[in-house]
């Protein structure tokens, strides 16, 4: 799960640094990217809080 993460967190990145070389508003397919990367990394993390707090 934490590779996922990573890959996750990675790819959003990614994308924001590409959307801050544009100099006008970044296209919305690009934005909605971003926010269903940031959705899912919301996801992720909450199940590896899940997984840690069953093990505890």
């Amino acid at each position: 799960m934490e590779a996922l993460l990573d890959r996750l967190k990675n790819a959003q990145r990614d994308l924001i640094l590409d959307a801050a070389k544009v100099a006008m508003l970044p296209p919305d397919s690009m934005l909605r990217r971003i926010a269903d990367l940031e959705n899912t990394i919301a996801a992720v993390e909450a199940l590896i809080d899940e997984q840690r707090h069953a093990r505890a």
